[in-house]
């Protein structure tokens, strides 16, 4: 059974410090494993890919292999239905237009003082995007992806995506052409992180490596962060549920089940202040249970990491689930923009009782990749601005010298960097020769 908490008993703060502190991540110290692998990318290129891809995915490469080409591309995609075709077609026309309002403004201006400043956004020249094949193959990962690279004006987004005896999946193979993706290789694990942080003959480095990955994906971006920036490392699905007694039970069961079924790890919570929602939902959720075909993994799920919290009331769940900082928050109340205006830590928010989690993982537009295990206390989902750089912008002309470089003299002058302090007071004194 999941875990039962009531706010107003004597013991919860420390169960629910438990609650926060528990780590759900398996415990697989991979580090030495990708360090090697890591190391003989570096070293032998192309040849590492193909051992490693052999080794671990069962299939034996070239180097003329490595890359999927526009033929097999076209053809792979076109073995996808109209249904399942139209429906990636919308989900890349919502992403790209809710993406593109996110692209910032250059900007210049003169201060009081006469100096112009500003900044300007570029985007990186290159990105590489992870994702995950075999069971854990997902479309809806590549256009969250790949689309806001594209926004944001990377001219070159290559992908890896592992593809285990041979196996493809036509649906990410599209969604790479509909999101604009340009190169398309069949390699994964910390090998493919390691091609596209240090390159190969084959595949040429990027500046940035985002998307997820299992453990070995993960530490591999952990070891390569620096050499190219990443994007987060992402931990086991999440989604908290707010509920008041307007709610639907059914509908809040098949909620916490959605993220329960991604895998073993994944937390579903639900806090409300009705004991009926409790019950009714606890007891939809075992109906449900005994007829998902992923029940043994939702099952688990539930089981080891799920958790109901009884509150008085919704200021409680507010602050409550701000210390949760969860990934999904869905407010299944009556008046949910009131409530969502008390949330500062939350991955993204879900308002009312007809916008489930799940919709917002393909359709609706923002973006599905968020931070997790309560990062979001500090972070954001990906977005536009993971592939744009800002650099500022000054140009101080010699009247405006004159006002504030005496004050940048002295400042250098008091940390002991005299040829910082010369380089302004040399200028300053060839105004008055």
């Amino acid at each position: 059974m999941p875990v039962l908490l009531n706010s107003q008993n004597s013991n919860f703060e420390k169960e629910f410090k438990k609650l926060l502190l528990a780590k759900r991540e398996d415990s697989v110290d991979v580090d030495v494993s990708v360090r090697e692998i890591i190391g003989g990318v570096i070293e032998l290129g192309d040849q590492a890919l193909i051992e490693y891809t052999k080794k671990f995915d069962r299939i034996s490469l070239t180097t003329d292999t490595l890359r999927f080409t526009q033929s097999e591309l076209k053809e792979q995609a076109a073995q996808v239905s109209d249904k399942d075709r139209s429906a990636l077609e919308l989900a890349v026309t919502r992403i790209k237009s809710y993406h593109e309002k996110q692209l910032p403004d250059d900007t210049f201006w003169t201060d009081e003082s006469g100096v112009e400043l500003g900044w300007r956004w570029s985007p990186v020249s290159a990105a590489g995007l992870y994702v995950p094949g075999g069971l854990a193959s997902y479309p809806s990962s590549v256009l969250m992806n790949a689309i806001p690279a594209k926004v944001a004006g990377v001219k070159r987004l290559a992908i890896t995506v592992p593809t285990p005896d041979n196996k493809v999946n036509p649906m990410v193979l599209l969604a790479a052409q509909l999101s604009g993706v340009d190169e398309v290789y069949r390699v994964g694990g910390a090998q493919a992180i390691a091609a596209l942080a240090y390159g190969t003959k084959t595949i040429e480095p990027v500046d940035k490596i985002t998307g997820p990955g299992n453990a070995f994906v993960a530490a591999a971006k952990r070891q390569v962060f620096g050499k190219v920036g990443i994007d987060m490392i992402a931990g086991p699905s999440e989604i908290l549920v707010i509920a008041d007694k307007t709610s639907r039970p059914d509908w809040i069961a098949l909620d916490l089940l959605s993220q329960a079924e991604h895998d073993e790890n994944a937390q579903s919570i639900l806090i409300t202040d009705s004991d009926d929602v409790i019950n009714a939902v606890t007891e939809k959720i075992e109906i449900n249970l005994q007829n998902l075909s992923r029940n043994e993994i939702a099952g688990k799920s539930w089981k080891n990491n799920g958790a109901i919290i009884k509150v008085p009331n919704f200021e409680m769940a507010a602050e409550l689930s701000n210390r949760i900082a969860p990934e999904h928050l869905e407010l299944c109340v009556s008046d949910p923009e009131n409530l969502a205006k008390k949330i500062s830590n939350a991955g993204a928010i879900f308002l009312g009782h007809w916008t489930p989690e799940a919709v917002g993982d393909y359709v609706t537009g923002p973006n599905h990749v968020l931070p997790t295990a309560r990062s979001a206390r500090f972070s954001s989902g990906l977005s536009v601005m993971d592939f744009l750089k800002r650099t500022t912008l000054a140009k101080v002309s010699r009247d405006a010298l004159l006002k504030i470089g005496p004050s940048a003299v002295t400042l250098a002058n008091s940390e002991g960097l005299e040829c910082h302090g010369l380089s302004i007071s040399e200028r300053i004194k060839s105004n008055s020769e």
